[in-house]
């Protein structure tokens, strides 16, 4: 099995990996960077044209379910979605690459305050020839997100 560079404080590592594929180095930089960068760094990420759709349909951040368009939409995104968490945890389970695409299946765990919340996804990543990411698409489900918020004030995280 090859070696990813990720950091395990803030990424668990479950699934098999074949090949250090551009589009599943993409998913990993994107990760490292929410888990420990900037809104700069991690836009910078991104295509001049990238989408980031997170979920993938209408939610809270995206009340008409259209996706968060270029470095000022993805910057607004990251002000609404993720800049308000303390704390991230990636775990990984599966992970697909081929093409320019990878699909990741995991669960990222937030911390709000004393709220931990964690959320169920498949991450599906498209690259561009020059591995920036042109589209970041998470499919879950905002209901089940949110109905495993608990306290975690009495426990370690």
């Amino acid at each position: 099995m090859t070696t990813l560079p990720i950091d395990p404080a803030y990424i668990t590592w479950n699934a098999p990996v074949e090949d250090p594929h551009p589009a599943r180095l993409a998913a990993l930089r994107s990760a490292m960077t929410v888990c420990t960068g900037t809104k700069d760094q991690w836009v910078a990420l991104f295509a001049p044209d990238g989408v980031v759709e997170d979920p993938v349909g209408p939610s809270m951040f995206d009340p008409e379910g259209r996706g968060h368009h270029g470095a000022e939409g993805i910057g607004a995104f990251w002000d609404a979605a993720i800049a308000m968490v303390d704390r991230f945890h990636f775990t990984i389970n599966d992970s697909h690459a081929n093409g320019n695409v990878c699909a990741n299946v995991g669960t990222i765990s937030t911390w709000i305050g004393e709220t931990r919340i964690d959320t169920d996804l498949v991450m599906v990543y498209t690259v561009t020839a020059e591995e920036q990411i042109a589209s970041m698409r998470a499919y879950w489900n905002p209901d089940r997100a949110m109905a495993t918020a608990r306290s975690t004030a009495d426990q370690e995280g």
